[in-house]
């Protein structure tokens, strides 16, 4: 219901928005008809519904159309089905309806006074719901009656023509008549037969008591003058009880025992206990009803207005009768009788309104009017009379009647005024004298609610009549006033002593006090006051007592008031009585005072100076007050310091609580008169003579009530040394005064140069009796003893003793004060409503310094004081580090003020002052580094140092030189460390100061700042600003920095930039912004404006602006200009909102239009935070919600850029949205969570490498590839993240609210499940993130942190597991654009790990309290952690064991990954890393423990980090296989149980392979391999693998699946490969063809085992072939028959030229390809399934050179089977017949392998695995490389080498189309140097080296692999790869290996093998499954070992990477290279 409820408020504030919203909830209402035609039963969300809706037209302004009005009226016209029990929900009890009621009607009645037409409908089903409602006769009324209850507090509208109706029918039904008799005090008033009881109206009128025969108003008989009278004659009885009360006595309500009054009263009795409970509630419901029904509507008959009148009438006269009765005279008793009780008040008080609500209505003439209007008035006011003195006055419902009594009554006075106000207060008077007589004293609490009526309108009245008919006034105050000085005689009773005051005296002192402060005129002063005084000085209050207690309290209120006559009086009167109490002591007197003086000198009057001085208002009566106040205690402190101990305290003490207030305006750092000063220098000297200051020592303070033993005491000698050391000895509240008094104090600086010798006055105060003697000695040493301990031992007491006891004492209240004003509140001085640094106290600390000649010994003990007060301010603010909210505030202002004016005081002519304030600044300034980035200290930094300088000190040379060195050291120190934690904020705060340039120009400094500034550069290259490891350091946070500044650095690239000359430039640009702006609002509001729509809704940040605006803005803004923001507004956000929905489409967005919009957008948001204005806060709150979201909807590094500089500016600009800010850009960063965007994009196909080599190299589904660089998003987080620690440094410290954000951001990235990206150009990002997190939860600074303490360690440990995390991959690579971006992942990585090692908090607050904020890791060394159970991680013992084994695991793996970075980084640094260090196998073993016990993934990567480690391997196994049935959904797991040991024992952990995640293609060819021997599970296992992956992935392991029909005993393969192709045709053609090209004719003789094999492979061939073909559908024949003849077609053509000459050969290939014809559009080449052939080029055939038969090459028009199917292109083919092409094929393989992993990892290495695909015997296809020809063909054309070739086809050297050229060779070099590495490819003549047009190297023909060579394997070629001579030309200019292109070369190379390393084991296992083909590759040797060896798996990667720099060295020009071309050259006449 609370949501339902908020929504609707959110509908009410914009329904036109939220038009859906209410629609949906209209909907959710009970529908009239479906109520009534189903069960009649609604549901709860029914009513909730209908709650809701009515909620909303109760605040709406606006509904959009007439659906909710329609809602409401129809569930009205369901009100009479709601009082049947079965409408409502079974679990809604009475309570529950009877508040839906009251919601529900108090919602209408507010909704019908907004909408008057929907009030008319509402009012046309009133009569017939309350009709209903007081007729059901149901088995259950209770819903019913609560329908009434709720409508008689919230009367809905009725008609005008229903008003009677009702009436009449409340009337008859509810309103049951109540006979009453004459009451006995009636009765007697008639046998009396006074005439003055026969005159009275009421008196006549109590004898009608039957029937119809009650009097009318217009039957009243007699005189308006009679009923006067009576009203008169009854004030005497009044006045009689009010006189005995006042005497102590009593009044009773009793009566006397006459036997027929007896029995008429007994009668009474009886007829009331007639009315049942249930009858009386009626009663107060109708009458209820019925005044509502008066209010609403106007009644037209007369008669039963008279009627209601005369019921109304009867009921009040009825009351006093009723509330006389006493208790025992009725016959119920306890809950019974007061349930009655209060049913029967209850009517009363309803009948009391009815009554007034009727008497307006009256249509008499004036003079019967006025008698009624006095009968009235008399009536209520016996009832009033009656009420006070009724036995159940006590009850709530009895003081609520007396109330609407007296109500009443001053109703009739006020509105009539006249006679009627004349006799009211007669009757009035004595009412407040009965109501003091019955009310206890309450002095200390509040009046009793009786006495609160009386006085509430005993002010309307007087109010009313002042200005109207004064003289009754006047008569009423003076005669209340009159009645406290009347004397009463006390009654002698027994020998008893005399009675106390009566009470009613002491209640009506109190309330003419009251009286007096609530009407606050001095007239009524001047009556009521000069009474208490004359009492207080002459009366019976002149002597010690209660009285005088209660009329000093009275006295001091009323001086509050501030008339100056009655302030002054009063306050000679409170002093002089003060000082009489002082001078009593130690007399003979003062042993026998009464305990009332020590009341009033100890409480009443101290508490009366303190309420004066809190509730004066002028400034001239506070001062006054303030010299009285401090001539006071002058004259207490050397009164009683002459006589003897204790006492001084005792009277002083007292006082200080009103001191410390009316000091509290008090500026002390104005010029003060120095008879104040003295006066305020008195004080002090007393405060610490006798001890009351708080101890300056921490010493905890007991809370201890003051003494009232004034000799208790010895010597005052002792006090200020305990008063120094503690604990405090008076009451707590007079500490709390000293340190209010020290903040309004002024500095007590002595101005006569002989310094204190002069101050006779303070000399006698220390010795009162005599300049000399032992006495005064020994106080002096106490002083200095007290003094040394008050400065902290800063001065030993020794170097004090040239120091006088009157000088002692001096520094020890200065000491006491100075310390004591930064204890109190930080030291902030009194008396400025705006802070500034003339507010600190250092000011007035600064000022003793300033004094001239002064003693070393004093000087030091000034100095001493500083220092100590400085101790103190630190000490008082990190106290309140804690603190949130207006503590925050007070704290950051208070330290802002500070350093501020220690800043100023740099330029102080003082050499010691310069030098203590830069001392105290630098201090203050590490310890609160936060003030660092706070605006106020940078512009007194750099605008304000020499600010209020005299002219004389300008031209001091000396003075200027001293200034300008001093200033300089501390700007710089200041800028750099600022620079060094948060670069973005500095630079942001810097602009801004910059765009202050004009103040610059004037002020000499700025030059100065200037050439510091521009000494300054940050940046990524080298920096030598700081040492050390800094925020700045990071790379996130640098980039983000360059962001900052403006600059459009390119962020790709190492760069450094100048601080100042980019902040200008950007300082500029905001100005011209800012211009622009307010140059379009100048133009707009001169012209006028114009029409424009309505500007766009906001996003609901409304409230936030709303409550800057409203303490920020105070200019007025002109409606033009709310029109010029709708205008602006709207485009903006138009404009922004199109980026966004550009970029959400995928489109690109122009960075430099968006820049420009966002800039625009930011300057005139911050232009609009000076203006007064509260319109537009939705659409500024939507700008500033877009300016925050757009670069993150983005996504992109440009975006980003954007993003930091705008967000920097903002928060710079206007701190105060800083909260804002960082709350939406939180939200944000959540999103993209939720989004799984950029660093959380958590889906596999984001992943990187993993996801792009699926299935071949890594297992899982492929996936299409992302649509969006899921690497761009990772590099906006990653600048999004460093303006996050940024702005982290700035509020850690300081701004709690922002902390939190924070805190919630990280709560919200660590959450489990785990989002993180697991892509390898994440892991910088990512370890950032974790760092922020660990300086988070590390931040111990902030103390309010600490009350989540437990939270923290939670979010510790999530950050810890969440960083272990990263590591459950398996290590990838990868290659960014960005040069500088692999470096900046090392550095983020070691960063992490460095702060993960040092214990220290990498903060720059470097010294704080307690070594445990220091510690990184201190939240598990207190608190919480140290209980024996945690609630989550149970043990703590056992928790913390094992939280450090994975700190040190999460520390070996970051350190590994720091290398592996740092080589992928630098890959040629051949220097070794430092990380291989000296681990004990037991360490290998718990590493391994550890991570599998956290997650089993992360031991899995351990081993493929570690590959040689034994240990590791060996523990990882044993935990796998005994834990199995935990890791069944990692396939990496497979090698660890599935072994060939565990096949041939048949191992039961191979039960688990059918329940296992599917493995990778190249990991399940392994299990293929003989030394699986088939085994069931496995091959089951293998086949579901292949299964699960598209035939299409298969395809290209067509080779490996083949051999593996060599094993396949159980022809299990075969089935797979029946199946899959029956599943693809491409998969079933490919499959034949390497079937064909697998058949050969066995050899006779040879009949080996192996040959058996081969021969029952040979024969499975054909028929696996046949099955196949079998299998096909028709069309699938079709396309088998059309696609294979046609390529046989095309193959036979080299036989058919085989016996032609060869200058015919051409011209046959033309013959043949014109008799092919294509049949169909659906042929494909052989080699590209995904090419389709479109015809035959019939003049490209070309016969080659071979020795076998012609090879023929032939070009085919070919379309991309997905693309354009008009875009046809060439591709030739060679067809050869007579070569087996099978080990090209797995050649080809390895290379396409490493091409996928080099373009999966963003390596940019060229590698062209061109199509080859033997088709038979000694038969295949093999793709022509596009666009190329064979060095050997360039040879044939150009005799220079590749240097000259390149010149000749690209252009000279350095041109942009050779170096491209170059570049090309480059990386197509390198990529065929690993290559050829790992396959060790022979045979690399100058023909079998191909180049394309735009350079790049192409490897062909791969004759000779492995272990083969030519020339019967001589191996001549020793290189590793081919680097001629030629070709080091290029790529080594320099010719010594020393050149850019070599070293770009190497880098590539080397990284190009550690990215193969990674996948070694599935290279591998492609080639080993062709082991027994038979291709010559295997002939010999070792080649599967041999090729495990090249890559070096035992090598860490440094190692492998110097091992391939050492390979290209060696490949480098080496002369087997020169002599195997030479050989060829001679041999083939292959060109060299």
């Amino acid at each position: 219901m609370e949501a339902l409820i908020e929504l609707s408020d959110l509908i009410a504030r914009n329904p036109a928005q939220f038009a859906d919203k209410l629609a949906w909830i209209c909907g959710r209402c009970p529908q009239y008809e479906a109520v009534l035609a189903g069960s009649r039963r609604v549901s709860r969300s029914h009513l909730n519904a209908v709650l809701a809706v009515a909620r909303f037209l109760s605040k709406s302004e606006a509904v959009p159309d007439n659906r909710p009005c329609s809602v409401i009226i129809d569930f009205l016209r369901l009100i009479p089905s709601s009082f049947d029990v079965k409408f409502w929900p079974q679990s809604f009890n009475n309570d529950a309806i009877a508040s839906f009621f009251t919601d529900f009607f108090d919602y209408l009645s507010k909704g019908t006074d907004l909408w008057p037409d929907f009030a008319a409908e509402v009012a046309a089903f009133t009569r017939d719901n309350v009709v209903a409602a007081v007729g059901y006769s149901g088995d259950k009324t209770a819903n019913s009656r609560a329908f009434l209850v709720a409508i008689s507090q919230n009367f809905p509208p009725v008609l005008q023509s229903d008003g009677d109706t009702l009436v009449i029918y409340l009337l008859e039904q509810l309103a049951f008549p109540v006979l009453l008799p004459p009451s006995p005090r009636e009765q007697m008033q008639i046998n009396s037969e006074t005439s003055s009881a026969q005159s009275s109206p009421m008196s006549v009128n109590a004898n009608n008591y039957h029937g119809n025969e009650i009097s009318s108003p217009n039957e009243v008989s007699g005189s308006s003058s009679g009923v006067a009278s009576r009203l008169v004659d009854d004030t005497a009885s009044a006045s009689s009880r009010a006189s005995v009360a006042m005497n102590g006595g009593n009044i009773v309500g009793g009566y006397s025992n006459g036997g027929g009054v007896a029995a008429m009263f007994r009668q009474q009795v009886a007829s009331f206990e007639e009315e049942s409970v249930e009858n009386l509630e009626k009663q107060e419901i109708a009458y209820r009803l019925i005044t509502h029904i008066l209010d609403k509507v106007q009644i037209d008959d007369s008669k039963l207005l008279e009627q209601v009148r005369l019921l109304a009438r009867k009921q009040v006269q009825s009351m006093p009768a009723f509330l006389k009765i006493r208790k025992r005279d009725w016959n119920e008793h306890g809950p019974t009788l007061k349930a009655r009780i209060n049913a029967k008040l209850a009517v009363y008080q309803a009948i009391t309104r009815l009554k007034m609500k009727s008497l307006p209505s009256l249509d008499l003439d004036g003079k019967a009017v006025k008698k009624f209007w006095l009968e009235t008035l008399a009536l209520f006011t016996e009832a009033a009379e009656a009420c006070l003195v009724s036995v159940w006055r006590k009850l709530r419902m009895c003081e609520d009647l007396f109330s609407a009594l007296l109500t009443g009554m001053t109703q009739i006075a006020v509105n009539k005024g006249g006679q009627q106000m004349r006799v009211l207060l007669i009757r009035l008077k004595h009412l407040v004298l009965i109501a003091c007589a019955q009310q206890a004293d309450a002095w200390a609490s509040s009046h009793g609610p009786m006495v609160e009526s009386v006085m509430k309108a005993s002010c309307e009245v007087i109010e009313f009549g002042w200005s109207k008919d004064r003289a009754p006034i006047d008569t009423f105050i003076n005669g209340l006033a009159g009645s406290v000085r009347e004397r009463n005689d006390y009654d002698e009773q027994g020998g008893k002593e005399k009675l106390a005051v009566p009470v009613v005296q002491l209640n009506l002192i109190r309330l003419l006090a009251d009286l007096s402060v609530a009407i606050s005129k001095s007239e009524v002063v001047d009556m009521i006051l000069p009474n208490f005084i004359e009492s207080l000085e002459e009366g019976d209050a002149s002597t010690p007592g209660l009285l005088r207690i209660r009329l000093l309290d009275a006295v001091s209120h009323i001086a509050s008031l501030g008339f100056e006559k009655s302030f002054r009086e009063t306050v000679v009167l409170m002093t002089r009585s003060y000082l009489n109490k002082l001078s009593s002591l130690g007399s003979a007197e003062s042993k026998t005072l009464a305990p009332e003086a020590t009341t009033e000198r100890v409480e009443t009057l101290p508490a009366g100076f303190l309420l004066i001085a809190s509730r004066l208002t002028s400034s001239k009566l506070r001062s006054d007050f303030r010299h009285r106040l401090l001539s006071l205690c002058s004259d207490v402190g050397l009164a009683a310091e002459s006589k003897s101990g204790r006492s001084g305290a005792d009277f002083l003490g007292p006082l200080l609580p009103a001191v410390a207030e009316i000091c509290t305006d008090f500026n002390p750092s104005i010029d003060v008169e120095p008879s104040l000063l003295k006066l305020f220098r008195n004080l002090w000297f007393y405060i610490a003579l006798f001890g009351l200051a708080p101890p300056l020592q921490n010493t905890q303070m007991p809370n201890k009530s003051m003494s009232s033993s004034l000799n208790s005491m010895g010597s005052i000698s002792s006090i200020p040394l305990q008063a120094v050391g503690g604990p405090y000895m008076w009451n707590a509240q007079w500490s709390a005064a000293v340190q209010k008094i020290a903040q309004g104090t002024p500095p007590l600086v002595v101005s006569s140069v002989k310094w204190l010798e002069d101050e006779l006055e303070l000399n006698a105060l220390h010795n009162p009796g005599s300049g000399t003697g032992s006495g005064n000695e020994k106080a002096a040493v106490t002083h200095r003893a007290a003094l040394s301990a008050a400065l902290g031992g800063r001065v030993d007491v020794g170097g004090l003793s040239t120091i006088s006891g009157v000088k002692a004492t001096y520094l020890l209240a200065v000491a006491f004060l100075e310390i004591i004003r930064f204890s109190s509140n930080g030291g902030i001085l009194n008396g400025s409503d705006t802070l500034t640094s003339s507010s600190s106290a250092f000011r007035c600390v600064f000022e003793y310094l300033k004094t001239p000649n002064l003693m070393p010994a004093v000087s030091q003990c000034l100095t001493a004081i500083v220092h100590r007060a400085f101790e103190t301010a630190v000490s008082w603010l990190e106290d309140r580090i804690s603190d949130t909210g207006l503590g925050a505030v007070t704290r950051d202002s208070s330290l802002c003020v500070h350093t501020c004016f220690l800043i100023k005081s740099m330029s102080e002519r003082e050499e010691c002052i310069r030098e203590i304030a830069v001392n105290l600044l630098i201090q203050l300034r590490d310890k609160f580094p936060q003030v660092l980035w706070n605006s106020s200290c940078l512009d007194s930094l750099l605008f304000s140092v020499d600010d209020g300088s005299s002219s004389a000190l300008v031209n001091d040379p000396a003075w200027i030189a001293a200034v300008r060195s001093l200033y300089q050291r501390v700007v710089r120190e200041w800028i750099i460390k600022s620079l060094s934690y948060a670069p973005c904020t500095t630079q942001g705060l810097l602009q801004e100061r910059l765009c202050k340039a004009n103040t610059w120009q004037r002020s000499r400094p700025a030059t100065d700042v200037i050439s510091l500034l521009s000494e300054i550069r940050i940046g990524t290259g080298k920096n030598d600003c700081w040492t050390g490891i800094r925020t700045a350091n990071l790379p996130s946070v640098m980039a983000a920095a360059a962001a900052a500044s403006g600059a459009n650095l390119k962020l790709t690239e190492p760069f450094n930039f100048e601080v100042l000359s980019t902040g200008i430039v950007s300082a500029t640009a905001k100005c011209n912004h800012a211009g622009e702006i307010t140059g379009m609002r100048n133009l707009f509001n001169s012209i006028g404006g114009f029409q424009t729509g309505n500007a766009a809704q906001g996003f609901g940040l409304g409230f936030g602006i709303q409550r800057l605006k409203s303490g920020v803005f105070t200019q007025q803004m002109p409606a033009e200009t709310d029109s010029f923001d709708k205008v602006v507004l709207t485009k903006f956000i138009q404009q922004l909102q199109q980026f966004v929905n550009v970029a959400e489409k995928g489109g690109e967005v122009d960075k430099t239009l968006f820049r420009q919009t966002c800039s625009q957008a930011t300057a005139f948001l911050l232009s609009n935070m000076d203006l007064d204005s509260k319109s537009n806060i939705d659409g500024f709150s939507q700008l500033l919600r877009l300016l925050c979201w757009c670069p993150a909807y983005i996504s992109t590094a440009d975006a980003m850029e954007t993003g930091v500089f705008i967000w920097t500016w903002l928060v710079s600009a206007a701190p105060t949205l800083g909260s804002l800010v960082l709350a939406e850009l939180v939200d944000a960063w959540l999103w993209t969570i939720d989004t799984k965007r950029g660093l959380f994009a958590s889906e596999e196909r984001y992943s990187g490498p993993a996801a792009r080599l699926r299935p071949h190299l890594a297992p899982g589904e492929p996936e299409a590839q992302p649509e969006s660089d899921p690497v761009e998003q990772i590099v906006a987080h990653r600048l999004w993240l460093g303006f996050f620690l940024d702005r982290f440094e700035v509020i850690r410290h300081s701004n709690v609210e922002q902390l939190l954000l924070l805190g919630r951001m990280l709560q919200g990235t660590t959450k489990l499940p785990w989002n993180f990206s697991r892509h390898p150009a994440a892991t910088g990002t990512f370890f950032t993130v974790m760092l922020l997190g660990l300086k988070f939860c590390s931040c111990q600074s902030q103390g309010n942190l600490f009350k989540f303490r437990a939270g923290l360690q939670l979010l510790e440990d999530r950050i810890l597991r969440a960083s272990l995390g990263w590591f459950a991959y398996e290590p990838e690579w990868y290659e960014m654009k960005d040069m500088n971006f692999s470096q900046s992942e090392a550095q983020s990585v070691s960063i992490f790990v460095h702060y993960l090692q040092n214990e220290r908090v990498d903060s720059p607050q470097s010294d704080l309290k307690g070594s445990e904020r220091e510690n990184g890791s201190s939240l598990f060394k207190g608190g919480v952690q140290n209980d024996k159970y945690h609630p989550v991680w149970g043990a703590m013992e056992n928790y913390a064991v094992g939280r450090e084994k994975r700190k040190q695991l999460l520390l070996m793996l970051c350190q590994h990954e720091t290398d592996r970075l740092e080589v992928w980084a630098q890959p040629t640094n051949s220097k070794e890393s430092g990380f291989r260090l000296k681990i004990s196998s037991d360490r290998w073993i718990e590493y391994a423990r550890t991570a599998f016990s956290v997650d089993p993934r992360i031991a899995l990567s351990l081993v493929s980090r570690f590959r040689t480690n034994p240990h590791m391997k060996a523990e990882v196994t044993q935990l796998i296989q005994s834990h199995i049935l935990d890791v069944r959904t990692l396939p990496e797991a497979l090698p660890y149980f599935v072994t060939p040991k565990a096949v041939d024992e048949n191992s039961v952990l191979l039960q688990q392979l059918p329940h296992w995640a599917a493995c990778s293609i190249t990991q399940a060819l392994e299990f293929l391999t003989p030394a699986y021997k088939g085994h069931p599970r496995v091959m089951a296992y293998v086949l579901r693998v292949l299964e699960s992956y598209p035939p299409e992935r298969v395809t290209f392991f067509m080779p490996q699946l083949v051999q593996a029909l060599r094993y396949d005993d159980g022809r299990l393969v075969e089935g797979y490969l029946l199946r899959a192709a029956q599943r693809s045709d491409v998969f079933a053609h490919i499959l034949i063809w390497h079937l064909q090209g697998e058949t050969c004719a066995s050899e006779p003789g040879k009949e080996t085992l192996v040959s058996v094999k081969n021969n029952n492979f040979q024969a499975m061939l054909p028929v696996v072939r046949e099955h196949i073909i079998d299998g096909f559908t028709p069309k699938a024949l079709d396309l088998f028959k059309r696609e294979f003849d046609f390529f046989d077609k095309v193959t036979s053509i080299s036989g058919v030229l085989f016996p032609l000459p060869k200058e015919e050969r051409r011209a046959g290939i033309r013959r043949e390809l014109e008799k092919i014809e294509m049949e169909g559009v659906d042929l494909y080449l052989p080699t590209a399934p995904n090419k389709l052939v479109r015809g035959i080029q019939v003049d490209s055939g070309i016969p080659l050179q071979s020795a076998a038969k012609v090879p023929i090459m032939i070009t085919f028009n070919v379309v991309d089977r997905e693309g354009d199917q008009n875009d046809i292109k060439p591709q030739a083919c060679i067809f050869k017949v007579g070569d087996d092409c099978r080990q090209d094929v797995l050649a080809l393989q390895v290379i396409s392998l490493l091409r996928d992993i080099f373009e999966a990892i963003g390596l940019n290495l060229y590698l062209f695995p061109y199509g080859v695909l033997p088709t038979g015997p000694e038969r295949g296809i093999i793709e022509v490389v596009p666009n190329t020809r064979s060095r050997s063909q360039m040879g044939e054309t150009t005799d220079g080498g590749l240097y000259e070739i390149f010149q000749q086809d690209y252009g000279p050297v350095g041109s942009p189309s050779f170096e491209a050229a170059r570049e090309n060779f480059i990386i197509s070099s390198a990529g065929y140097a690993v290559a050829s590495l790992l396959l060790q490819p022979k045979d690399r003549h100058n023909g079998n080296l191909l180049f394309d047009n735009m350079g790049r190297l192409v490897h062909i023909d791969f004759g000779f692999i492995l272990e083969t060579s030519p020339g019967g394997n001589m191996r001549f070629e020793s290189a590793h790869f081919k680097l001629s001579h030629e070709m080091t030309q290029l790529l080594d200019p320099s010719g010594v290996m020393k050149s850019e292109t070599w070293n770009r070369f190497v880098r590539l190379c080397v990284k190009g093998y550690l990215a193969a390393r990674r996948h070694m084991d599935g290279i591998i296992n492609t080639v080993l499954l062709m082991v027994d083909s038979g291709l010559p590759c295997f002939s010999r040797g070792d080649p599967i070992g041999n090729l495990r060896k090249r890559f070096h798996p035992e090598m860490s990667e440094r190692e492998a990477a110097n091992f391939m720099i050492r390979t290209c060295t060696d490949a480098y020009n080496k002369w087997t290279t020169a002599g195997y071309d030479l050989i060829q050259y001679l041999q083939q006449g292959i060109e060299k």
